[in-house]
């Protein structure tokens, strides 16, 4: 009988804390009510269900941020977080308690946040249909709400008082701190201004309200209020109230929250609230008018990453773009800092850069304006050109009101049609990627607008000519717009893509109708071609053989992914062209050739050059593993592919185009990628095709690069030229170096050097793929931030020849 009570017992108190769990209807928590991280966690919501507070999952796997959300909107806006920058893993836990309110703790039962110390014992938690998350006593007191506490947005019936921040997340999905703050200052001015993260240094602000008053305190400004009606308002010392919000919506009928966003602009936006579709939050207004031109601050990068440009968009936010010949320091994050393809550098000798050397790409109405260090005038366009170019620490000249000289990195870049005037980017001639939009910077030079011709033409006609002229525009417009969109849409991709579509005509008359050949490979013929882009640009063109024929869709998606590609050990894909049955890619010209070229030739290349070769297709091939935002496999790394620009840094070529053709398009003879010495093994054993097949070429190509002789050579008995890698692996296990590398004194001199790229080159080419290392390790071990342990017997239990590759 005890048994059976003591059961019951227990079954009630489990039911009991499931019940404080779940959502409560009139909006209370009781101390003791806890929820946990999972997919299908419940959530405490207000008494209208309109908000609710619990876990929201994250884009990153198993981790959870414990906020305070719309609950009737579909998308689930969130208003308020927790502990942004270290989110809740999978079943941690939020419990309220009676001494520290809110605790958040990790499976373990480590402490991951807290509301904090309280003055007082809290009784329960209130989730209120304001969205204010309350902790109070048992005389109903606050001891604790989210509203004091707010991240990056208000909501109405908020308040905050001087002294108070609404800081920025860090990106739309990254909820760690960002880099805005709205600030209401002792002096009673509200200010937006960036700041310096690892240390919470203010920056200069970027808009400021004007409330403050030093001639009659009384006057100045002392409270930010958002009101129950969805009005914003400064309120002054006096009484009197400085609007921000002019026209507002009813906040019967319309959600409102006001948001500083990731970008740094800060918007009162509302929505509907009969609409239950995936509808999106609309603008009521929104502070600074314009952050590109706004921004301008001595310190930091601006509303944009460093070297990158701002261009406001309809909505008044910032859209940033890195300049051509730039690519992205972090693929994933479009508005951080752009980093240059290419090295512009004082020599080592002193000598400046000169004309020849040297080309700009020119820039309309866009300026970097606090990153001058000289200033010339008077001084003509021409004289400001020059002086960039014989100036080896000039990168950027701007040309407005005299001669602006800048140097890298450039901050606060962005596109103002106030500026009148010019940027020249300096660059290396025969660098610099073709003019294609789309996106193209308002900035950039192109043809006449036909909208602006157009207008013009309207401006000086009669009434009813304007109405006939509109209306054919209009139609036209409408046409061409459709036309185009299904042309650049057409395979359903959906990706955004910087390619530039060319016609094949257009490309037959760049290479003069294919007469210049440069090269030829596996994946079809290339061409030499020259094209105008402001200034003339030399191209590649490569002509594909043997596309997988009815895949249109495919051919599309795969050139867009490698469209979105950009590092500076990759050559730079321009353009493509898709016409019938021609399929044709434009990439940027390297003059200096390929490393087969470099390192097959008469005399054997400098030792330090070669090291810094191998790293960058290290470098390149991580990048195509790891870091970009599809992984390709190369299947075809081999000295052949790998080209070298004007300063001989290794760019890895026809990247990602494995897909794109047919089975039999490869030199081995078999339905299998690759060329012969450079396969690995599970190619010939049905084996999964992984990222390691791209490791193993590396390591026959790495040694390669240390002895400067190719691993087979069919035109050469095999008694004469045994395969390069076995006697690389007896030389290392015989201890013979000097053998391997001949006559190279450069490379004897640095032994240590030599045998750790040995090392990795035997680890790489392992017969079996799991033992191989990653490129990452790859590139670590190169570098020498870690140990290269001896190095295996890479044919344990080979039984292909390697002639036979």
């Amino acid at each position: 009988m005890a048994t059976a009570i003591f059961t019951l017992m227990f079954l009630v108190t489990m039911v009991l804390l499931q019940l404080m769990a779940v959502a409560q209807t009139n909006g209370s928590v009781p101390v003791g009510a806890f929820i946990t991280a999972t997919d299908d966690a419940p959530s405490w919501l207000s008494s209208s269900g309109e908000f609710a507070f619990g876990f929201q999952p994250l884009e990153y796997k198993d981790h959870f941020l414990l906020s305070i959300w719309y609950a009737e909107i579909p998308a689930k806006t969130i208003v308020w977080y927790a502990n942004g920058d270290n989110p809740a893993p999978r079943e941690s836990k939020v419990e309220l308690t009676g001494d520290l309110g809110l605790v958040l703790t990790d499976p373990q039962g480590n402490l991951i946040w807290s509301s904090g110390s309280l003055l007082g014992t809290v009784s329960s938690g209130v989730m209120n249909d304001t969205g204010n998350f309350v902790l109070q006593n048992s005389n109903s007191f606050r001891l604790w709400e989210s509203f004091s506490n707010p991240t990056d947005t208000l909501l109405p019936t908020q308040i905050m008082e001087v002294g108070g921040v609404v800081s920025s997340r860090r990106t739309e999905t990254n909820f760690s701190l960002g880099r805005f703050q709205l600030r209401l200052l002792d002096d009673g001015n509200l200010v937006l201004n960036s700041m310096n993260l690892p240390t919470k240094f203010a920056y200069d602000d970027y808009y400021t309200s004007g409330t403050s008053d030093a001639s009659n305190s009384s006057n100045s400004g002392y409270r930010l209020i958002f009101n129950e009606s969805g009005y914003m308002y400064i309120l002054r010392r006096n009484g009197l109230r400085e609007d921000l919000t002019k026209t507002a919506l009813p906040t019967t009928d319309f959600y409102h929250r006001a948001t500083l966003n990731f970008d740094g602009v800060f918007t009162q936006y509302f929505y509907p609230k009969a609409s239950r579709g995936n509808r999106s939050w609309s603008s009521v207004w929104s502070k600074p008018d314009d952050i590109c031109v706004n921004m301008q601050a001595d310190l930091g990068s601006g509303a944009c990453g460093y070297n990158s440009i701002c261009n406001l968009k309809a909505d008044k936010r910032p859209e940033c773009n890195c300049p051509q010949g730039f690519s992205l320091l972090d693929q994933n994050d479009k508005y951080g800092s752009c980093i240059p393809d290419f090295e512009l550098s004082c020599r080592d000798d002193g000598l400046n850069s000169t004309e020849d050397q040297y080309d700009f790409l020119e820039l309309i109405n866009v300026d970097w304006p606090t990153s001058d260090y000289e200033r010339y005038k008077p001084i003509n366009e021409d004289e400001c050109r020059k002086s960039c170019l014989n100036d080896c620490l000039c990168s950027v000249a701007i040309f407005r009101d005299g001669c602006w000289k800048k140097k890298l990195p450039l901050s606060n870049g962005r596109y103002d049609i106030g500026m009148n005037g010019k940027a020249f980017l300096k660059f290396p001639k025969g660098y610099v990627p073709l003019d294609r939009p789309p996106p193209q910077l308002p900035g950039e030079k192109k043809k006449p607008d036909i909208k602006f011709i157009t207008g013009s033409v309207v401006l000086g006609t009669s009434v009813f000519v304007n109405f006939v002229l509109v209306g054919a525009f209009c139609l036209t417009s409408s046409f061409i717009y459709r036309k185009k969109t299904e042309k650049v849409q057409e395979g359903g991709s959906g990706l955004e893509t910087n390619l530039r579509y060319f016609t094949y005509k257009e490309l037959a008359e760049a290479t003069n109708d294919f007469k210049e050949e440069v090269g030829r490979g596996g994946f079809g013929v290339v061409y030499k071609g020259t094209m105008q882009a402001g200034s003339t640009i030399v191209v590649a063109v490569k002509k594909l053989d043997k596309v997988v024929q009815d895949g249109e869709k495919e051919f599309k998606t795969e050139v867009q992914v490698i469209g979105q590609t950009h590092h500076k050990n990759l050559v730079r894909l321009l353009g493509f062209c898709d016409e019938g049955q021609n399929r044709l890619l434009v990439y940027e010209f390297l003059s200096n050739g390929t490393l087969a070229n470099f390192l097959f030739g008469c005399s054997k290349p400098n030792w330090k050059q070669r090291i810094q070769i191998a790293f960058g297709i290290a470098r390149g091939l991580l990048y195509l593993h790891e870091e970009c935002g599809t992984q390709i496999i190369h299947c075809d790394i081999k000295p052949q592919n790998i080209l070298l620009d004007n300063y001989y840094n290794a760019r890895i070529s026809d990247f990602g185009l494995a897909k794109l053709l047919v089975m039999d398009q490869s030199k081995t003879q078999t339905a299998i990628r690759g060329t012969k010495g450079y396969v690995a093994p599970e190619w010939f054993r049905n084996r999964p095709i992984t990222v390691k097949v791209d490791v193993y070429s590396f390591g026959v190509m790495l040694i390669e690069i240390i002895c400067c002789r190719r691993n087979v050579d069919l035109e050469i008995g095999e008694a004469e030229n045994p395969v390069l890698t076995d006697w690389a692996y007896d030389c290392y296990m015989n201890g013979s170096l000097d053998v391997l590398i001949g006559d190279d004194m450069e490379a004897k001199n640095d032994i240590s050097t030599l045998e750790r790229l040995l090392k990795v080159g035997i680890w790489c080419i392992q017969e079996d793929p799991s033992v191989r290392p990653t490129m990452r390790k790859v590139t670590q071990m190169l570098e020498g931030v870690v140990e290269v342990p001896a190095a295996p017997n890479p044919f344990p239990y080979s039984t292909i020849s390697k002639y036979s590759q």
